[in-house]
């Protein structure tokens, strides 16, 4: 087999490629060696290793997740942008079940500053500058988002919901409902009861 053509980004590529198929947790640069039919060696001239790997799939993943939520919250705002946000990471999901897992890698500090994840962070707050939300409650709904879309997906995608009715979708369009009514009505902060 030619191994021309072997880069960093190629290798990256595959990899997300094999996480969709078999799962993030069994991707490692011995399964990618396999599948160029090339001897792991030959792999670390590109990649350190494995948790190299699983760090350049994750920032992959965040890339396309962002590029995607750029593009569809474009000229959207209130309900509209909650609801085209809260789609890209689901549809992403289902699309992409290993990249979306390599979305969620934890990554130090350093790493996570300079990654896609800002943008995923701007975009959320912009999206809730239309609800009127300040500091702290803006990111107290930040947070509150980020656990519905994922816990949502997440148990989906494990089979969660697929035994009982109603349809997932009228599910997910509920919460999305349930979610804008919160943001619009979002609670004072409790009084301090000692002042």
């Amino acid at each position: 087999m030619v191994r021309v053509g072997l880069t960093p980004e190629r290798l990256t590529e595959a990899g997300a490629e094999l996480a969709d198929e078999v799962g993030f947790e069994q991707v490692t640069v011995s399964a990618l060696a396999r599948r160029f039919d090339v001897k792991v060696a030959s792999l670390y001239s590109h990649v350190r290793n494995s948790q190299d790997l699983k760090t350049r799939i994750a920032l992959l993943a965040l890339t396309e997740l962002a590029d995607r939520a750029a593009e569809a919250l474009a000229g959207r705002s209130g309900k509209d942008a909650l609801t085209a946000l809260a789609n890209v990471y689901r549809d992403y999901a289902r699309e992409h079940p290993g990249r979306y897992a390599a979305a969620q890698l934890r990554l130090d500090p350093q790493t996570a500053a300079a990654s896609a994840g800002v943008r995923h962070a701007r975009m959320t707050r912009a999206l809730l500058r239309g609800y009127d939300l300040t500091e702290p409650d803006q990111t107290h709904a930040v947070r509150l988002l980020g656990s519905v879309f994922h816990g949502y997906v997440s148990l989906e995608l494990g089979g969660g919901f697929s035994h009982s009715a109603p349809d997932t979708d009228a599910t997910w369009a509920r919460i999305l409902d349930a979610l804008d009514t919160l943001l619009r009505n979002w609670p004072a902060p409790p009084t301090d009861p000692r002042g």
